[in-house]
């Protein structure tokens, strides 16, 4: 079966994979389809982007799409980037990418406490058959604090900074197996495999 992730941050395709398993679809992404016409993410939560992006892309495609929008909620930001996660430091006129986006939250943080520094990765999944109807959806979130300085060279985004206390480590310092076990999206696609398996029969 083909499976369209609707992504084309190559970092979440590697994890998509690894966590759906290689043998179980011939694997797409957006890479595939430059002529796309992009779905503009207007949702104001991670579940309506989700739907928008797989619904979306699907419809362009033709394809079963699985598309995830994910972010990172800081508390002493009331829940910001949330949302806006990706596109942090161009929202706030400070650069764009990943390098930026974490240099422009270790300066909005430069004041707060380590006790205020509480954050959470959320992931929300939505699955869309070929015709735009999304069939499936599921959420999951991981919590950590903020680190002032970022450690760790795996994973992406906000990663580096992102620091769980019960394993001493940063979610950058995590082998993929490990942080796969514990983080937000490896917890949704896992909820999301389960009702694949039982509910759809896409195996």
């Amino acid at each position: 079966m083909d499976l369209l992730i609707a992504t084309g941050n190559a970092g979440k395709v590697k994890e998509f994979r690894e966590m759906l398993g290689d043998e179980r679809f011939a694997w797409h992404d957006l890479s595939e389809f430059p002529a796309a016409i992009p779905v503009p993410e207007t949702g104001e939560t991670f579940d309506a982007n989700a739907s928008l992006k797989a619904a979306g892309y699907a419809r362009q495609t033709g394809m079963w799409a699985l598309a995830d929008d994910s972010g990172l909620e800081v508390d002493a930001l009331q829940g910001k980037p949330g949302v806006h996660s990706a596109r942090w430091a161009q929202l706030n006129g400070t650069g764009s990418g990943d390098m930026d986006n974490n240099a422009t939250l270790i300066k909005q943080l430069e004041n707060v406490p380590e006790d205020r520094r509480s954050a959470r990765f959320v992931c929300a999944l939505a699955l869309s058959d070929p015709s735009g109807r999304i069939v499936l959806s599921a959420r999951d979130s991981v919590e950590g604090r903020i680190l002032r300085s970022p450690r760790g060279t795996n994973g992406f985004g906000y990663d580096p900074l992102f620091f769980i206390d019960g394993l001493g480590q940063t979610t950058a310092e995590l082998t993929p197996a490990k942080k796969h076990k514990i983080s937000h999206r490896g917890k949704a696609l896992r909820r999301l495999r389960e009702m694949m398996d039982g509910g759809l029969g896409l195996r």
